[in-house]
């Protein structure tokens, strides 16, 4: 695929990229700050610039687009990752305002130049643990997509915003628009840190002990590109299992006592549930941090 990826050069996007060149998608990267990586074009904009975000649609990506005479080729999909990315980097208001309408522009553009896919990035910090003003836990256990997200953050609320705003574009359109509530990203340099997390599990707890592998994230995005059909959906983007070596029932016990179970759950199987991605995307988890961490 043509693929249009905005964001593509922060933490998750430089891995997410290189795994969809990898598996023979063409990417124009949309960013502040080019990626250097072979085979992907790049393209300084600013995502609250409708304008800016129209014209990089309708841009050719290299030279060699210019050599068919066939006028710009058209993008099959869009991916949006681009945004401050959490809170604390930015003003609250302008954390707000950069995310929620940096993605209306993406989405409004994609839709209205016909792009039919579309995968935005939105985020663990929807349900309300991460960014809490004091130690707040989720209502139940596993965390799962049909939770009520209730943030009380500028960050979380502006990926409630852009979920709200993909949905409304896919009502309009038909279009598949799918949202990744992407957890904490973890680089393949950053397992190092695991050991920590084990002699300390306190961390990891507005987390809701999970994370993302950087390099799964770019199987969840590919399969996302490849899968067709499904309208507007939110997917939890997570591993398979939680980031500290304790049982599933041990750590919720610890630091979600109370906090009532939906249904059963494995052994070691993530509190912030990815099942939804492994039944509707067919994601198979590569990069379990049992294999980095001793």
């Amino acid at each position: 695929m043509r693929v249009l990826f905005t964001g593509g050069s922060g933490k998750a996007g430089r891995h997410v990229i290189p795994y969809l060149v990898d598996h023979g998608h063409h990417v124009l990267n949309v960013d502040l700050t080019p990626l250097a990586h072979p085979g992907v074009d790049n393209l300084t904009a600013d995502i609250t610039d409708s304008g800016q975000m129209f014209n990089a649609m309708t841009s050719y990506a290299n030279f060699g687009e210019l050599e068919p005479g066939a006028g710009v080729p058209k993008l099959d999909a869009v991916v949006h990752f681009a945004a401050v990315p959490r809170i604390l980097i930015r003003p609250d208001n302008e954390t707000f305002r950069i995310n929620t309408v940096g993605t209306y522009n993406v989405i409004e553009a994609a839709v209205k130049l016909g792009i039919r896919k579309i995968i935005i990035a939105s985020s663990e910090t929807t349900y309300g643990v991460c960014f809490a003003d004091g130690e707040v836990s989720p209502p139940s256990l596993p965390v799962e997509e049909d939770m009520d997200v209730n943030p009380m953050d500028s960050y979380g609320m502006s990926k409630v915003v852009n979920e709200q705003t993909a949905r409304s574009f896919q009502r309009r359109s038909g279009f598949d628009i799918y949202a990744l509530r992407i957890g904490n990203v973890i680089e393949p340099h950053e397992y190092g840190r695991f050991p920590g997390f084990f002699a300390n599990p306190q961390v990891r707890r507005r987390n809701i002990f999970c994370y993302i592998d950087a390099r799964d994230l770019g199987q969840i995005v590919d399969r996302c590109l490849n899968t067709d059909g499904l309208g507007f959906q939110v997917f939890n983007a997570g591993n398979n299992t939680n980031s500290v070596d304790m049982p599933t029932a041990d750590i919720a016990r610890r630091f979600f006592p109370g906090v009532p179970f939906t249904r059963a759950m494995g052994e070691h199987e993530a509190l912030y549930a990815n099942r939804k991605i492994r039944d509707m995307l067919g994601f198979t988890e590569e990069h379990d941090w049992r294999r980095y961490v001793k």
